[in-house]
């Protein structure tokens, strides 16, 4: 892995620039969750920074909570704060205010899980996800949570959120993705993607034949902001366990409600579609 480099005296940044934040906010970047611990040599190597500089950082960044270290690998992790962070800028994000009583709606109303996610980078980040308060609902756990992350390429949600990129994004997005197979029914061909993903620009709607995971299925549909561009997805899953009908079955019964729930929430994103 090739080390990202801080802003040198060289570079000359301007005035307002502070070189001592960029580079903090590099080490907290340097954490993935492939990557949810590292130690001070492989964080220095990372930031191009030396050991002892490198430790200053980690050392004020852990004193401030932005991360945590073991006590017995003396290795770090994101702290604490770092999450609050997360929540605090997901919240704070327009769409999940609008959105929630919607999600919510067509969870009610279909009594599956529902969830909404950006994109970001090759990967999709939930921002809500919403289950059924009505007796003898069917919740999907699946460990995640608002947050999570997964591949785009294997989701519904992805799906959505990658058909609708510029011809050029969107071929940097799939060179940057490692189409490994997930599900029995994934897609690891990069023709064979760019063709579904054709398919769900025609469509308007994004279906998940255990892709992702063993017996899971899910239809996803586009959220639009005011000038048109498509800022979100929202999806319903269904685990065979729960409905085990056949994937035509499952998605024509889904597809008007999801249909009207990502209208209403684009129209309330200030989104009026052209007649």
């Amino acid at each position: 892995m090739t080390p990202r480099t801080p802003a040198s005296a060289a570079d000359e940044p301007a005035p307002s620039f502070s070189q001592s934040l960029e580079r903090g906010l590099l080490v907290l970047s340097s954490f993935s969750e492939n990557r949810p611990v590292l130690g001070i040599s492989e964080l220095g190597r990372e930031v191009g920074l030396n050991r002892s500089t490198t430790y200053r950082y980690v050392a004020t960044l852990a004193k401030l909570g932005y991360l945590r270290q073991d006590p017995e690998s003396r290795k770090y992790s994101l702290g604490p704060k770092v999450v609050d962070l997360g929540f605090a800028a997901i919240n704070s994000m327009e769409i999940t205010r609008v959105a929630g009583p919607f999600l919510q709606a067509l969870s009610d109303e279909t009594g599956y899980t529902v969830s909404m996610a950006v994109l970001d980078g090759p990967d999709i980040v939930f921002v809500d996800r919403r289950r059924s308060s009505r007796a003898g609902a069917f919740a999907l756990g699946l460990h995640l949570h608002v947050g999570s992350r997964l591949p785009a390429y294997c989701t519904s949600l992805g799906k959505v959120l990658l058909a609708h990129q510029e011809p050029a994004a969107l071929r940097d997005l799939i060179d940057r993705t490692d189409l490994a197979r997930r599900g029995p029914r994934t897609i690891t061909a990069r023709e064979q993607l760019m063709v579904a993903l054709a398919r769900v620009r025609r469509t308007g709607l994004a279906p998940n034949d255990e892709e992702l995971a063993p017996g899971l299925r899910s239809l996803a549909a586009p959220v639009r902001d005011r000038s048109g561009a498509v800022v979100a997805a929202v999806n319903v899953a269904v685990h065979l366990t729960v409905r085990n009908a056949s994937a035509e079955s499952v998605m024509s019964r889904l597809e008007a409600p999801l249909r009207r729930t990502g209208l209403e929430i684009s129209a309330r994103l200030g989104h009026r579609p052209q007649v």
